[in-house]
């Protein structure tokens, strides 16, 4: 069985991630959420409330499955017996971020990244816009799966 790790902070999850989880489905027959600890970002919505929010998108899905990890992406790569990381790439300057992390990853553990580009009409749908809509009370249901548009606070 093919597995494909996607890592991200996901605050929150998105159409634009929904939309690599589905089209990575494609290419592999299990695909991993990992929601990472990152000190460097100030979060919205805590990790009890991503990984809710998230396991709700992809409840009765068995070829998905959303965790949390600490430290390092490759780490937690290979826990989870990953033979890819999986990324979306939605402009050039996301190209250039997601390939200088590729060469690192790959030399340090030899797993490879494979990168999604984003559909067009997704390419706007950024998690940082979704959350200062949401700081400033406005409907963000158009960028955000069906399924965890209630669990969002405000």
């Amino acid at each position: 069985m093919k597995t494909a790790l996607f890592p991200g902070t996901f605050d929150p999850f998105t159409l634009g991630h929904a939309s690599v989880v589905r089209r990575g489905l494609v290419l592999f027959d299990r695909i991993v959420i990992a929601i990472g600890i990152n000190d460097a970002k100030q979060t919205y919505y805590t990790m009890e409330e991503r990984l809710e929010q998230i396991r709700a998108c992809y409840n009765g899905e068995p070829r998905v499955k959303v965790t949390t990890y600490d430290g390092m992406t490759v780490e937690c790569a290979r826990e989870h017996q990953a033979v890819a990381i999986l990324r979306g790439v939605r402009s050039l300057t996301d190209f250039e971020y997601e390939r200088l992390l590729s060469d690192i990853n790959l030399k340090i553990s030899g797993i490879d990244t494979v990168c999604v580009f984003t559909e067009p009409e997704l390419a706007s749908i950024q998690s940082n816009v979704v959350r200062d809509l949401l700081k400033h009370n406005q409907d963000v249901r158009a960028f955000v799966p069906e399924a965890m548009a209630g669990l969002l606070k405000k």
